[in-house]
């Protein structure tokens, strides 16, 4: 009798990645021709594939309509998020006289996974006026280019608040 072998399975977390990194290179080369969709999935793959089999991080998110329907939310907001902040940098360039009041805030995530933690962490450091210095458990200290407030939950509202939901239902 012949030993059982198991069969080949995919790492944990592994299309989500894929789906991610895919989105991200048609994002990046604006292009819907089959060479380019064909050679960004294919490199997403093996990056996605390499990445979950070495690391953790994606293990506990799970690929599901729901996830991706919450991420495509979350996109969107994102760039909405995006629009105001650059606007806001404006005002401050183009102002007369420069008003500002710089510091670093705390903020506490609800988020639980380091996939979802590591996205609110790149989604404040990518509006502009808001830098992520730090992440200790739940908390990220956050350089704020004009603090409004010094109140943990109220600058967690205005900081992380538009991403957590969607991010929250996305990766955990």
């Amino acid at each position: 009798m012949a030993p059982h072998r198991p069969g080949f399975k995919m790492p944990s977390g592994f299309f989500w990645l894929w789906f991610l990194l895919t989105f991200v290179w048609v994002a990046a080369n604006s292009s819907f021709a089959i060479e380019a969709l064909a050679t960004g999935a294919l490199i997403s793959a093996v990056l996605a594939y390499l990445y979950t089999r070495k690391s953790g991080a994606w293990k506990d998110v799970r690929f599901s309509p729901s996830r991706l329907y919450h991420f495509i939310r979350y996109v969107g907001v994102f760039i909405v998020e995006l629009v105001r902040a650059n606007i806001n940098m404006m005002r401050y360039v183009y102002a007369p006289r420069i008003d500002i009041n710089p510091g670093i805030v705390k903020i506490k995530t609800k988020l639980k996974t380091p996939v979802g933690r590591l996205a609110l962490a790149n989604s404040i450091a990518l509006t502009p006026g808001s830098l992520v210095i730090d992440i200790d458990g739940d908390s990220l200290f956050i350089h704020w280019l004009d603090v409004k407030t010094t109140d943990t939950d109220e600058a967690t509202r205005l900081i992380a608040g538009p991403f957590e939901e969607h991010l929250g239902k996305a990766f955990g």
